[in-house]
C-alpha cells in the first residue's frame, strides 16, 4: 500500500545526514542492525573518556605503568573510566567490522556507494591503529610483550620490513621513543583522521539517498511502503539503540575491569606471548605457514581483494537484499559449514603432521618451501568456487560472495584457535588449560 501524504520539508540539522524521509523498509532493525549508529556512539565516548584518562595518564615510560594503577586505585571513578575506555575500543572493533559484513552482504558498496566502501576500509584501519596504539599505554607486561610479538612481525616485509619496524619503535627496541610515538598516533593523529574521514563517510551516504533500502529476492523492487518521516521516527529509534549500548557497555565496565598485569620488564616474557586478540588469526596463520606468506603475501591478497571489490560488475547492483538471494543464501550455508569442518581438523592435522609448514621434518622452513602449501590454498579455493557453481548453478555474485564467507569463517576460526586452544608455547590446548596457565602467568608476573 502506498501512502502519498507528502512529508512537511523544514530546516533541520539532521537532513544533512539523513534525508526528510525514509522507507518503511529501511527502519526494520534487521536491515542494519543501526551498527553504523553504534560506530559513532563509541568512537565520541572513546573521545570523552580518552580525553578524561589524559588528565591523569604519563607517557613516560618510567611513570606510564604507575599512572594507571594511581587511575585506578587513587581517583574517583578512575577504574570506571578506563574499563569504559578499554571495552568501548574493543567493540569499537567488533561493531566496525560487523558493519562492513553488513555493508558487504546486502552490496551496498557498488556503483555511487563505492567511494564510501573506500573511506569505510580506512575507517576501520584508523580504528584498528588507535586499538594497536593504545593497546601499549599501561605499559604493563601483557601490552609490552604482545605490541613486541607484533613488532616482530614486520621483519618478514621484503626490503622495507626492518626499516619500518624501527621507525614505529623509534629504534631496534620498544623504549621511551615507542611511547611517545604510540601516545602521538593515539592521541592525535588518529583523532584528526577520524574527524575528517567521518564527516565524508556521512556525507557520502546522504548523497547517495541514505541507506540502500531492500530489493526483492527476484532483483526488482519490493511493494513500495509508505514513506515515514525522519524525525521522529528514525531519530527516535537511533536514539534508543545509542542509550542501549551506553548502558549496555556501562553494565560492563562496572563487572569487569580491563586487564593490568604486572610492569613491563623486558627480561621476563609470559608464555605463551600473545598478539592482541584481534591480530590473534595472523599470529595462528604463522604456526601453519612460512612468515613470508602468512604477514605478507596472505594479507597483501587480503587488501587488494578489499579495495578491488566495487569494481566487480554486479547483477544485485540495487543492493539491499540480505545475501543476493535465496539461491546466495544456500552458497553461504555450504561455504560456512565447510570453513568449520575443514579448517578446524587441518589445523589439528598441521599441529601433528605438520602439513603445511614443514614439507620434510629434518629441514627447517623456506620462502621455497611455503610456495607449495600456499598454491594448494590457491587450488582449493579455485576448486570450491567452481564446485559452487556447478552444484548450485550459482552466479558470478553468488560465487563471489560464497568464496568470501569461506575466507571469513576461517579466519574467524584461526583467531578463535589464536585465543583460546593456544597454550605455553603456543601448542594446541583446551580452553581451560589456556585459562589456568593464563593465571599462573599472572601470580608469576
Amino acid at each position: 500500500m502506498t501512502n502519498n501524504r507528502k512529508i512537511p520539508k523544514k530546516r533541520n540539522f539532521l537532513y544533512h545526514i539523513h534525508p526528510p524521509s525514509i522507507s518503511e523498509n529501511v527502519l526494520r532493525p534487521t536491515h542494519t542492525w543501526g551498527l553504523g549508529g553504534s560506530a559513532l556512539v563509541l568512537v565520541l565516548m572513546q573521545v570523552i573518556t580518552g580525553i578524561l584518562l589524559l588528565f591523569v595518564y604519563s607517557s613516560e615510560m618510567s611513570k606510564a605503568y604507575d599512572s594507571i594503577r594511581m587511575l585506578q586505585q587513587e581517583v574517583l571513578f578512575g577504574r570506571l573510566i578506563r574499563n569504559l575506555h578499554h571495552w568501548g575500543a574493543n567493540l569499537l572493533i567488533v561493531i566496525v567490522f560487523f558493519h562492513m559484513l553488513r555493508v558487504f552482504f546486502t552490496g551496498a558498496y557498488h556503483n555511487q556507494r563505492n567511494t564510501n566502501w573506500w573511506i569505510g576500509l580506512g575507517l576501520f584501519l584508523c580504528v584498528m591503529i588507535s586499538n594497536f596504539t593504545g593497546y601499549l599505554l599501561p605499559m604493563d607486561q601483557l601490552s609490552f610483550w604482545a605490541i613486541t610479538i607484533c613488532a616482530s612481525m614486520f621483519e618478514y616485509i621484503p626490503y622495507v620490513g626492518q626499516p619500518v619496524r624501527e621507525m614505529i619503535l623509534g629504534g631496534p627496541d620498544i623504549s621511551q621513543a615507542t611511547l611517545s610515538n604510540f601516545y602521538a598516533i593515539h592521541i592525535a593523529l588518529v583523532p584528526v583522521a577520524l574527524m575528517i574521514l567521518l564527516p565524508f563517510h556521512f556525507w557520502r551516504v546522504r548523497k547517495a539517498g541514505g541507506v540502500v533500502e531492500p530489493v526483492g529476492l527476484n532483483g526488482k523492487d519490493e511493494e513500495k511502503q509508505k514513506k515515514l518521516a525522519t524525525v521522529p521516527h528514525l531519530v527516535t529509534r537511533e536514539v534508543t539503540a545509542a542509550l542501549v549500548l551506553i548502558a549496555g557497555l556501562m553494565i560492563v565496565s562496572v563487572f569487569m575491569n580491563a586487564p593490568l598485569y604486572g610492569q613491563a620488564n623486558p627480561g621476563l616474557s609470559p608464555n605463551p606471548t600473545k598478539a592482541p586478540w584481534y591480530f590473534s588469526g595472523l599470529q595462528e596463520l604463522l604456526q601453519h605457514f612460512h612468515p613470508f606468506f602468512a604477514v605478507f603475501i596472505i594479507p597483501l591478497f587480503l587488501v587488494l581483494w578489499l579495495t578491488y571489490l566495487p569494481f566487480l560488475k554486479s547483477a544485485n547492483s540495487g543492493g539491499g537484499t540480505w545475501f543476493l538471494s535465496a539461491n546466495g543464501r544456500k552458497t553461504g550455508i555450504a561455504a560456512l559449514c565447510t570453513s568449520l569442518t575443514l579448517i578446524p581438523l587441518m589445523i589439528i592435522a598441521d599441529e601433528h603432521a605438520s602439513l603445511f609448514l614443514y614439507w620434510f621434518p629434518e629441514i627447517s622452513p623456506t620462502v621455497t618451501d611455503g610456495v607449495i602449501p600456499f598454491v594448494l590454498v590457491l587450488a582449493f579455493i579455485l576448486f570450491f568456487y567452481g564446485w559452487i557453481k556447478r552444484r548450485f548453478t550459482a552466479t558470478t555474485d553468488e560465487c563471489i560472495q560464497a568464496i568470501c564467507i569461506f575466507l571469513l569463517v576461517t579466519f574467524m576460526v584461526l583467531t578463535i584457535a589464536g585465543i583460546w586452544f593456544r597454550g605455553s608455547g603456543m601448542a594446541l590446548c583446551w580452553p581451560w588449560e589456556v585459562s589456568i596457565n593464563e593465571i599462573a602467568t599472572i601470580k608469576r608476573l
